[in-house]
């Protein structure tokens, strides 16, 4: 037995390694499995064509969206979009020419300079990018379980391997040169950075926590909600769980905002400087609100159909062969009668006629609460439960599974988890209340969904393995 502990040690490290790379290669082979885009296919153009005012002007533009042809003419600085993504782009043409080369052509043809026909449709380097994030992603979720349930064996492997297979299913999503990948990883790892500030308070855990969920932030803006939700879930953690007292509470809540704000600080001061714009975007939210608007118009048998319907895999050829394909065509975001389709022609009404959405959409807001305010508030409910669904097929375990697990949580004294929870659904709910349903925005969830679920399944193994002792046997 002398030398079991030392091989552990080194075998541990060793496994870990292995798993991850095991890891990456199931999600690097399932998104490179599938069709090669057109690089304008989707919002990819919406990046592209900021990182090409970034390579060719040295400007952060608003890329399609600008009234300058960027192919002749420097664009003006803009801030539609947040800049993370857009900055992981240019790095990759740094290092890829190919890409470099096929993401120029097609950001050309979209302005009628060459024929689009001559452009390569090439991305791979990015899409290795997309699954070595999405990979760095899982394994931030298995050692956050792990942290939260450290008394439960096997939890890092259960939750790294429940993650990986649920993404699985999004490799169509992961195929396209779009946010979700870097929004995954860096959520999953600012979560982590959370998890461990709050189980061991101090001020590294909390400096990391606070820059992650900057860069967070400088990848999707609506990420800013969660800075006054985690500072709360600090004061939570040290008034009535880890009791640290009130000083280095507060403390522990300026260090976290003081290095968040060092992220997203510089990029502020450049809004207002460059762009004349003392934000931290513009325009992006009042464009998702007006889509919004357009689920407003759901009807009451839409709204019912919606629970079984948004089922991951089974509910829409359930419903459909129920009711007809008909009955929630409006929910299919690409069928021209969709609310898709409509909240983005409203949006472009109204950019036509006012030219800034911005300057109109307080009185847009006062118009719909006061017409239909309770509606809208109801609409949340059903887009909610769609937004829910992630993970494929293995979704309709994780939710039910994690729900339970809620449950054990808060009856077995296991706090950690239950804040650990609290952002993804934070940002579920406003997803609900100023976006859409599309689960492509709730992934994050994957995070409590796997640790819950690893959690249990790791307590019957213990359970049988004690039972199974119990009788004279070893497992």
């Amino acid at each position: 037995m002398a030398w079991s502990d030392p091989m552990r040690s080194l075998i541990k490290p060793g496994g870990r390694i292995a798993f991850a790379i095991l890891i990456f290669a199931a999600l690097a082979a399932a998104i490179l499995a599938r069709p090669e885009k057109w690089l304008a296919d989707f919002d990819q153009a919406f990046y592209l064509s900021i990182a090409y005012d970034l390579n060719h002007h040295g400007v952060f533009s608003n890329g399609v969206f600008d009234d300058v042809d960027s192919t002749r003419e420097r664009p003006s600085p803009g801030l539609f979009f947040a800049p993370l993504y857009p900055a992981l782009i240019v790095a990759v043409t740094k290092l890829d020419p190919r890409f470099h080369r096929a993401a120029d052509c097609v950001i050309e043809a979209i302005h009628k300079k060459r024929d689009g026909g001559e452009c390569e449709v090439y991305a791979r380097s990015m899409l290795l990018v997309h699954a070595l994030l999405l990979a760095l992603g899982v394994l931030a979720i298995a050692r956050a379980a792990e942290t939260i349930f450290d008394d439960r064996r096997g939890v890092f492997w259960i939750a790294g391997t429940l993650a990986t297979i649920a993404l699985l299913p999004d490799a169509e999503l992961f195929s396209f040169v779009m946010t979700e990948s870097l929004t995954f990883f860096l959520y999953s790892t600012a979560a982590l950075a959370m998890v461990l500030a709050l189980k061991r308070p101090g001020i590294a855990n909390t400096v990391a926590a606070g820059l992650l969920f900057g860069l967070l932030c400088l990848t999707r803006a609506s990420f800013l909600a969660l800075v006054p939700v985690v500072i709360i879930l600090i004061a939570i953690n040290g008034r009535w769980i880890a009791k640290t007292g009130l000083r280095a509470t507060v403390t522990q809540c300026l260090v976290f905002g003081i290095a968040l704000l060092a992220v997203v600080g510089p990029w502020f001061v450049r809004n207002g400087v460059s762009a004349g714009k003392w934000a931290m975007s513009e325009e992006y939210g009042s464009a998702a609100i007006v889509e919004r608007f357009a689920y407003n118009e759901m009807t009451w048998r839409e709204y019912l159909l919606a629970f079984p319907y948004c089922l991951p895999e089974i509910g829409e050829s359930i419903v459909n062969r129920a009711f007809g394909p008909q009955a929630m065509e409006r929910f299919v975001y690409n069928a021209p009668k969709s609310f898709f389709h409509a909240g983005r022609a409203h949006r472009e009404q109204l950019k036509a006629a006012h030219g800034r959405i911005d300057t109109v959409i307080g009185g847009l807001v006062r118009n719909e609460m006061r017409e239909r305010g309770w509606w809208y508030v109801a609409v949340a409910i059903p887009l909610g439960w769609c937004g829910l669904w992630v993970g494929g097929y293995l979704g309709l375990l994780l939710a039910p599974v994690f729900a339970f697990a809620g449950v054990m949580a808060a009856r077995r004294g296991r706090p950690l988890f239950l804040l650990y929870a609290a952002p993804p659904f934070v940002m579920l709910a406003l997803h609900a209340l100023l976006a859409n349903h599309y689960t492509r925005y709730n992934l994050i969830l994957l995070g409590p969904f796997c640790a819950g679920t690893a959690w249990i399944m790791a307590s019957a193994a213990a359970r049988w393995r004690s039972r199974w002792r119990a009788g004279g046997r070893e497992p």
